[in-house]
């Protein structure tokens, strides 16, 4: 049997430790392949705090960086592995505006290369999208990275998201109808109670945000529709919803998880978990 392949886009403004790393122990332990790639194709690094033993998150009341996937995410990120990861602008065309003066033969072009693009990624079986905040800045409204999420939903593939890297889910959408792809749709993502109100930082910056910039539970309730639902979790320690091909885990607690429902949804054909 040929081995998984797995693409997985991180920010370089700084992911999220034990997101990476969750599922990634679990893909590994079962021999797939995973291929990391950058908007810049820049290297990416974890966000410090994911490395910091007992690093406390008040809006949770607890730790949430324990000893092993601090040093796990350490051990990552010093080692050679994140080296050359692909680069999104180089591979995915980007949309022209609507202003340039030959627009018609411009959006022509682009739909021609990106069709191009989605069949390169037939190869992959699934894409993996760990959060944090750097995905704020470089994945959440990133066109080239919804066209690939577009790709991997045309050809029916597992496309998994967590945390503040479910916005791209939200956003991600056709040019004609701008539709939101989880209209209708079962998923998970930061609840309001979880946001902080301070110390939203960047990897690389001095700057502190202070909350998140946009609240993550608002905009997937209103992406979903009346015919789809948005699950909090709120009070659970894990909220983890797959409805296929749409995987989403809200935070760090659900990240081995994520990595183990993906192998159930490509080895066993699960469609649906948590609803």
């Amino acid at each position: 049997m040929a081995t998984k392949k797995i693409l997985c886009m991180l920010s370089e403004w700084g992911y999220w430790g034990e997101e990476l790393v969750g599922p990634l122990e679990v893909l590994d332990a079962k021999g797939y392949e995973v291929t990391f790639m950058t908007n810049k194709g820049k290297r990416p690094h974890a966000l410090p705090p994911s490395m910091e033993v007992g690093f406390f998150d008040p809006p949770l009341a607890k730790v949430v960086t324990d000893e092993y996937y601090a040093t796990k995410t350490r051990e990552l990120d010093e080692s050679t592995r994140l080296d050359n990861p692909v680069s999104l602008s180089d591979w995915f065309p980007e949309r022209p505006y609507f202003n340039n003066p030959n627009f018609g033969r411009e959006l022509e072009n682009y739909f021609t290369e990106r069709d191009k693009c989605w069949e390169s990624l037939q190869k992959y079986d699934a894409l993996l999208l760990p959060g944090g905040s750097g995905p704020i800045i470089d994945m959440a409204n990133n066109q080239r990275l919804h066209d690939v999420i577009l790709g991997f939903r045309h050809h029916d593939k597992l496309i998994a998201a967590e945390c503040y890297s479910v916005t791209c889910l939200a956003f991600a959408r056709e040019w004609t109808d701008r539709e939101s792809i989880i209209w209708g749709r079962q998923v998970t993502g930061h609840a309001l109670e979880y946001d902080y109100k301070d110390g939203t930082g960047f990897l690389g910056t001095d700057l502190n945000m202070g909350p998140p910039p946009y609240p993550l539970e608002l905009i997937l309730r209103d992406a979903v529709g009346p015919d789809g639902k948005y699950h909090g979790g709120v009070g659970r320690v894990r909220s983890t919803i797959l409805d296929y091909p749409y995987l989403t885990g809200r935070s760090t607690q659900d990240s081995r998880l994520v990595g183990e429902l993906m192998i159930e949804v490509l080895e066993n054909g699960l469609r649906r978990y948590g609803w």
